[in-house]
């Protein structure tokens, strides 16, 4: 018979005790183990259904593929892992890109000037969607998507519907050229998603993030202004976008109120095939960055192999929707397996 100290808490925390540890450690470490165990899946894959995949010049062309992505991937990894979406990344992106180049073919600005002008403007619509949120009490689905739409009718009235092709110089030079043999831009992107790590992992306001994602309540309770944490990340999303929208409209050698619309899809895919979870507090840029390599490698295999074009779309959606299938339920495994320990 059982003693009333055997209770089924402690029975799990037996049974879990006679498990070998390297099936424990894989369980809390599936979730950053399934992002890398496709990546290394579909590498291998092309590498073997395609003979220039592996190609230097190929591998390049991938790391430039998805280098301003990366850029606003960086954002939405800090609006993510605070439990909010911003779906305004796209048309911001779209919108500072052809206010940049409109100030300096038709205001005749500076192009320093009018590149930070751009800048300064998109981190105001990060402002305005986190005021919205944090002191109106919006949720941040419905305040950026009016901000989506905003922005959207604010590059087609300045641009008219045109192209613009006298883009700053600055813009051109980082969006094309080389540091070596590395594109300037693919630098560009390797900086914005090393300083988002930096800010995450080591700074006070990082583990403020996390906590607000995590537990918002406990979070304030503990003397934490998420409030104030929501607003900046939503800002830091929006200036990411505008950045990489400049940088994207230079690497084009021109200006459109089009044509950016996969940014907002694309970056919610990369940061969350990488692990990082909607809901908040789980994750961070070291995961959007093996997203971001499986979604270009992906994105790119597939041209290599010369799929039908007619079907391509739908094998990459079922490709990435099997991964974000793995990825749930290894964040399931380390959950439990965390439950279980503590």
């Amino acid at each position: 018979m059982k003693s009333v100290s055997e209770t089924p808490a402690t029975e799990t925390k037996a049974v879990a005790s006679r498990r070998p540890k390297t099936i424990s450690w894989l369980r809390k470490r599936a979730a950053d183990l399934a992002p890398f165990a496709t990546l290394a899946l579909l590498v291998i894959f092309f590498g073997l259904a395609s003979d220039s995949f592996l190609d230097i010049y190929n591998l390049r062309n991938i790391l430039s593929q998805i280098a301003t992505l990366s850029i606003v991937a960086t954002g939405m990894t800090f609006v993510l892992l605070c439990g909010q979406i911003d779906l305004s990344v796209a048309a911001v992106a779209t919108m500072t890109g052809v206010i940049a180049a409109n100030l300096f073919s038709e205001a005749k600005m500076p192009e320093i000037v009018a590149v930070l002008a751009g800048i300064a403007v998109a981190g105001v619509f990060g402002f305005v969607s986190g005021w919205g949120t944090t002191k109106v009490g919006l949720p941040s689905f419905m305040m950026t998507l009016v901000a989506m739409q905003v922005a959207n009718g604010a590059a087609l009235f300045i641009s008219k519907g045109k192209i613009n092709y006298n883009v700053p110089p600055v813009l051109k030079s980082l969006g094309s050229d080389y540091l070596g043999p590395i594109p300037l831009v693919v630098v560009m992107g390797a900086i914005a998603l090393i300083i988002g790590h930096v800010v995450l992992t080591y700074t006070r306001f990082g583990r403020y993030v996390y906590m607000t994602g995590s537990n918002r309540v406990g979070a304030e309770l503990s003397g934490i202004n998420t409030r104030m944490v929501i607003g900046a990340c939503l800002v830091i999303s929006a200036v990411c976008a505008g950045i990489a929208g400049m940088l994207n409209t230079g690497r084009l050698g021109s200006a459109q109120s089009y044509g950016l619309d996969s940014f907002l899809l694309d970056s919610i895919t990369a940061v969350v095939l990488g692990g990082t979870s909607l809901f908040g507090g789980q994750g961070g840029v070291k995961n959007t960055v093996i997203g971001l390599l499986v979604f270009g490698v992906l994105s790119n295999g597939l041209n290599q192999i010369q799929l039908d074009i007619y079907i391509r779309l739908l094998i990459a959606g079922l490709i990435l929707l099997t991964a974000l299938l793995i990825n749930n339920y290894a964040l399931k495994l380390r959950s439990v397996e965390t439950e279980i320990e503590s």
